[in-house]
């Protein structure tokens, strides 16, 4: 039986990464693989169609790349015909409906579904996605990074005009330009320095 599987970590853990190089394993084994990201990822270069974007580039730090198909915020997801496995990154930006649609597909479709993205927020908050993905998931596994001070980081700090912020929407896409990993201690006694 397949299952959903949501592998997290902050930012800089390798997640799209582990998300190619299992795309990569599992199209060596002959498997049909369709990769997605959610469209509110805009870092990366995408196709568009209509006006939509259709496909959006997944790209790691390390410099492997794949093209993927953009699924947008409202979309249903639908794999195409003979699918045997999903992989999707930025999983944090799938709705809660989307995630359900997931789990249908391994529960029902046999289909594996294996969801690469970060836990929470720059203020500690879960993702809707991955709120979802916590409470449906057949496996949560973590990939960590470690902070400054050696301890495992589990923040995404939000850095503006080098400090620390706690303001703003929830989503401002962005890499290492504006987040930095950190454990939660770190990010406490950065953010309370800045009240």
């Amino acid at each position: 039986m397949a299952e959903l599987i949501f592998y997290t970590g902050p930012m800089g853990s390798s997640k799209t990464a582990h998300a190619l190089m299992t795309n990569f394993q599992y199209k060596e084994k002959g498997k049909t693989v369709w990769l997605i990201k959610p469209a509110t990822d805009t870092r990366e270069e995408m196709q568009y169609q209509n006006g939509k974007a259709v496909k959006t580039l997944v790209k790691s730090r390390v410099g492997i790349t794949a093209w993927a198909d953009a699924i947008p915020t409202a979309g249903h997801i639908v794999p195409p015909e003979g699918t045997t496995a999903i992989i999707c990154d930025e999983a944090q930006f799938l709705t809660a409906a989307q995630v359900e649609e997931l789990k249908m597909l391994a529960d029902e479709k046999n289909i594996q579904v294996l969801c690469y993205g970060l836990r929470t927020d720059f203020r500690s908050h879960l993702f809707e996605g991955s709120k979802r993905l916590f409470e449906l998931a057949s496996v949560v596994k973590n990939i960590p990074v470690i902070c400054d001070c050696g301890n495992f980081a589990v923040i995404n700090a939000r850095i503006v005009n080098g400090e620390i912020t706690v303001e703003g929407d929830q989503i401002d896409i962005g890499g290492d330009e504006k987040y930095k990993a950190m454990c939660y201690s770190c990010w406490k006694k950065l953010k309370e320095a800045v009240k």
